[in-house]
């Protein structure tokens, strides 16, 4: 497939995502720094590989996942995030590794048993947490900028709600008082979350 024959590859930047949600919050929030561009994801140019990311920070995977979309379409620019829980009591974990922490990747319940397991017996001021992110924009010249963004919290003694994915049932966050990321509704998580405040730091860097 020749991406180029239907993308101008001046002005096109690849978000590499599988995730409609975060193509569409992607849009939104770099698209109104970057007015000229045109955003698609790299599951419409082509099936990829996913490339493996080793890196051992937030910052290294997002760069490998969006030097991997470069490579593989030939475009200029690509976009692609990574973010995960970090626990100050568990000394940062599962942090890069929040998707497979218990060992298989994707298993939202067993990550959450996990973290309650190893969080059983400890207390209320020392249950704080965070969702980061960090979005990555590279350029096929090898440079980049780097947005970062956290939604600040605590871990609850139990899951609640059924919104959202991962450790979001866990998850209070200090913006919303009782209730766990899992009990919001998709606006209002958009508004608070680590991905949004990442975005609108990278978007402020494009200004």
């Amino acid at each position: 497939m020749d991406i180029t024959a239907t993308c101008d590859p001046a002005k096109t930047v690849v978000v590499a995502t599988g995730n409609a949600h975060k193509l569409t919050e992607i849009r939104a929030i770099l698209g109104a720094a970057m007015p000229q561009m045109t955003f698609v994801a790299l599951g419409e140019l082509g099936d990829f590989p996913d490339p493996v990311e080793d890196g051992d920070t937030f910052a290294a995977n997002a760069l490998i996942k969006a030097r991997a979309a470069l490579e593989c379409t030939g475009l200029a620019m690509a976009v692609a995030d990574d973010s995960g829980l970090v626990v100050d009591a568990l000394g940062g974990e599962p942090g890069v590794f929040s998707a497979r922490w218990a060992g298989e990747h994707g298993n939202d319940d067993a990550n959450n048993d996990k973290l309650e397991r190893l969080m059983a017996d400890v207390p209320d001021e020392r249950r704080t947490a965070r969702f980061h992110s960090t979005v990555a924009l590279a350029y096929a010249d090898g440079s980049y900028l780097l947005g970062d963004g956290d939604c600040e919290g605590r871990i609850g003694h139990e899951r609640r709600g059924d919104h959202g994915f991962g450790y979001d049932p866990l998850f209070l966050p200090d913006d919303t008082p009782g209730k766990t990321m899992a009990e919001l509704l998709p606006d209002e998580k958009n508004a608070i979350s680590h991905r949004f405040h990442a975005l609108s730091d990278l978007a402020a860097q494009l200004g």
